[in-house]
């Protein structure tokens, strides 16, 4: 009998996140933050000029919540994802994993924007290259954040 009493007089500790857990966790913040990216660079390779901000911002906001519904949204083999140390800080490493290379197509892009029309090749139009850091914040950290809190407490 003894060795079912706890040790811990404040309680048991909550059990640590499962493999298949994370794996889910990574599974879904990849699939998010690739799609984002995805859209953006096909968005600024094919649509006309002079909209690319009005399609970030809808890009954005449909990352965002497609991010907090995710982060909720319970699998029927792994369950549903605890907010806690090890899951807010993978959801931040696999954000950072992701986003840089994903983001390098877009960055190309702008960079070559921003290049057009000067003689030096040099940057004249600073625009495009803002519109890719917002971008990539939002890509970095936003989403990323939304999906932390997002995510049930134990």
């Amino acid at each position: 009998m003894v060795d079912h009493v706890p040790l811990d007089p404040a309680g048991p500790t909550p059990p640590r996140p499962q493999l298949r857990t994370l794996t889910l966790l990574v599974g879904r913040m990849t699939t998010i933050k690739l799609t984002y990216w995805a859209a953006l660079t096909a968005w600024e390779l094919a649509a006309p000029r002079g909209l690319g901000i009005a399609f970030a911002v809808i890009a954005s906001a449909a990352a965002l919540v497609w991010s907090a519904r995710s982060a909720r949204s319970i699998d029927s083999r792994s369950g549903g994802i605890a907010r806690g140390i090890a899951t807010v800080s993978t959801t931040f490493a696999t954000a950072s994993v992701v986003a840089a290379p994903a983001s390098l197509p877009l960055l190309l892009i702008e960079r070559v924007r921003s290049a057009e029309g000067c003689a030096a090749q040099i940057t004249c139009h600073g625009e495009a290259i803002w519109f890719w850091v917002a971008t990539f914040l939002v890509g970095f950290l936003v989403i990323p954040a939304a999906f932390a809190l997002a995510l049930r407490s134990e």
